[in-house]
């Protein structure tokens, strides 16, 4: 008995180090959903290894309004995933709320359309190429209305990094 309680300790720790990633569905701290789409505020925005200063730097975004996804809280800090899988820790004051994705990052050079409305048969307001960084307005699960480059208009919901298949808002 004493051997298990000693070997289920560390596991107990681990999995109050990592937040919420595994049981919960809301931050701990925010009371916010996890996981859930932000932007990067500021610029230069350091993510680093573990949550805290004294943790290595492992990159700094340099752009700002970026779409990260918040998959734990822990304290003020936020572990984020980037588009391309990435994970580190961000302190929360350099994170917005902001909705903002980005175009197709997957597809490379594919092209997607900015309908002027919610349909594929609306008239197209603009090109975009994969990895265009758009602010979005709302989606209503399956499209999403979308401002890039002065031009407004819609993107289907599953072309874009920075919203969730049927999410609404």
């Amino acid at each position: 008995m004493m051997r298990r309680m000693i070997i289920s300790a560390p596991i107990i720790a681990v999995g109050l180090l990592a937040g919420n990633t595994f049981a919960s569905d809301v931050g701990r701290t925010t009371s916010l959903p996890i996981p859930r789409f932000v932007s990067v505020k500021s610029k230069p925005a350091n993510v680093r290894v573990g949550p805290g200063v004294s943790y290595p730097l492992k990159w700094t975004f340099v752009r700002r309004g970026l779409p990260v996804e918040i998959i734990a809280e822990f304290g003020n800090w936020r572990r984020i995933r980037d588009w391309g899988g990435e994970e580190g820790w961000i302190v929360g004051s350099l994170l917005s709320g902001n909705r903002t994705a980005l175009v197709a990052p997957w597809s490379g050079a594919n092209p997607v359309a900015i309908r002027s409305d919610a349909a594929e048969n609306a008239s197209t307001v603009a090109i975009v190429q994969s990895k265009v960084l758009v602010r979005v307005v709302g989606c209503d699960g399956k499209w999403c209305k979308v401002k890039a480059k002065g031009r407004r208009g819609y993107i289907r919901q599953t072309r874009l990094w920075g919203a969730y298949p049927g999410e609404v808002f």
